[in-house]
């Protein structure tokens, strides 16, 4: 190991031959772009994957820029997409609980993932020609930089995008558990009674809702409720979706009632809010501490300290 890294030291040392690097890798950077370029644009012009987009997009029009972004990168999509399952699932399951439900979010997130890698790295080798006094080192320092910034952006806004559905979701899961029970109690059955919810809080929560409406469509069509509710557990990755999820699955195993479990579910959750609610104004006056000490505190000094602190300054003057 040590003989490496001396080889390591002697070989950025000459800056001859990092010059070369530098030129190879560049090379190699902008033949791969070229090739890959090529191939989208074989597969874009080819007419048979021209036709069958554009069958696709006739069934649907809502996702075209991602069904041409998918047939593009079809050719290439082999290359680009990752070869475990495991690691594929988990980023498609992110992404279809992120709120991206077209069937090639997948190929279009690995290849932006690719796209914004290697142009950020060519763009800030193009930026370094405007800036010769930077050097090789920090050249391939900053394009190593934007390759991974280019490389990690795509994840972290997805992880964002999952954040805000999870919150999204979690807000309007009171109010529709709240009007799931009353539904139930009014004699509609558990299929009905999601749909009656779906529709009311269309408007104010519209995930929820699109969830709500994707369960009862799954029974409508034939899917057996506890498979249908299990889907909606792992749609929304939700603990409170998951806990209703297996209450219900319990009571229709066993025959027990579905309104009674659900008014009990509704008020543990109600006192589950609570405490949550209580923990969160506990944890108020020690999150002030820091406002307080680095803003308040100052200024009390300065408005209360300053003009004696003044009249002091004036009197050893006086006396001087």
């Amino acid at each position: 190991m040590e003989a490496i890294i001396s080889l390591l030291e002697g070989y950025l040392s000459n800056e001859t031959i990092l010059r070369r690097t530098v030129v190879a890798v560049v090379a190699i950077i902008i033949f791969i772009l070229g090739v890959g370029l090529s191939v989208i644009f074989v597969g874009v012009t080819n007419p048979i994957r021209r036709r069958l987009g554009m069958i696709n997009a006739s069934e649907s029009n809502k996702g075209a820029l991602s069904l041409k972004i998918a047939t593009a990168v079809g050719p290439v999509a082999a290359f680009i997409l990752p070869k475990e399952d495991l690691e594929r699932d988990k980023v498609k399951t992110d992404l279809y609980r992120a709120g991206y439900h077209s069937p090639q979010a997948l190929q279009v997130f690995y290849a932006l993932k690719a796209v914004l890698t290697v142009g950020l790295a060519v763009v800030a080798l193009l930026v370094s020609r405007f800036v010769p006094s930077v050097s090789s080192q920090t050249l391939m320092l900053y394009v190593a930089i934007a390759a991974a910034v280019g490389l990690l952006a795509p994840n972290y806004v997805l992880s964002k995008s999952l954040e805000r559905r999870l919150r999204m979701l979690r807000n309007g899961f009171p109010d529709a558990l709240d009007l799931l029970v009353v539904c139930v109690e009014s004699g509609l059955g558990l299929g009905p009674a999601l749909q009656r919810v779906a529709d009311e809080i269309s408007v104010s929560h519209p995930e929820l809702s699109l969830e709500l409406a994707t369960v009862n469509a799954e029974m409508r069509a034939g899917v057996q409720r506890e498979k249908a509710l299990k889907n909606l557990s792992e749609r929304t990755g939700l603990p409170d979706i998951r806990g209703l999820v297996g209450l219900l699955v319990q009571s229709m195993r066993f025959g027990t009632s579905v309104a009674d479990a659900l008014r009990i579910y509704a008020e543990e959750f109600r006192d589950k809010r609570m405490q949550a609610a209580e923990e969160q104004a506990a944890k108020i006056g020690t999150k002030m501490i820091f406002p307080l000490v680095l803003f308040m505190f100052p200024v009390f000094f300065v408005v209360a300290v300053g003009p004696a602190a003044l009249r002091i300054i004036d009197a050893f003057g006086t006396l001087g």
